[in-house]
């Protein structure tokens, strides 16, 4: 591997340490502080667990803490479509999109994937 391939992946990953948490930082405060407390105080932040937590509950958040959850899957899908849109249009062309069908097809390429992209399948 070029020695600019290892310093762009490097960088990336520094990069994307802070976004890792910050989905479950989201659950934690703003508008769903108080959702948060209410239903999931005493789980233990990684590894997605508030965010499955706060999922178990999601008929029973306010909907300013949906608001916010809706605003930061949204802003998760831009990070997807900018690191993988080149790869799903090389590797998956033709799979329709919906169901996890072109997450499962990028997945059956990933030793093929772009540096971006491999980084945002490790972060999740």
């Amino acid at each position: 591997m070029k020695k600019s391939s290892m310093v762009l992946i490097v960088a990336m990953l520094f990069l994307m340490i802070p976004l890792m948490a910050q989905s479950e930082e989201i659950h934690r405060t703003g508008a769903c502080k108080a959702d948060f407390d209410k239903f999931c105080k005493g789980v233990k932040p990684g590894q997605g667990r508030i965010v499955r937590c706060m999922q178990a509950h999601e008929n029973e958040l306010s909907p300013a803490c949906r608001d916010q959850i809706a605003a930061d899957k949204e802003e998760r899908a831009q990070e997807f479509r900018k690191a993988c849109q080149p790869d799903a249009d090389k590797f998956c062309k033709g799979i329709r999109q919906g169901n996890g069908r072109i997450i499962r097809c990028l997945k059956q390429n990933e030793a093929q994937l772009s540096a971006p992209c491999k980084v945002f399948f490790q972060k999740k």
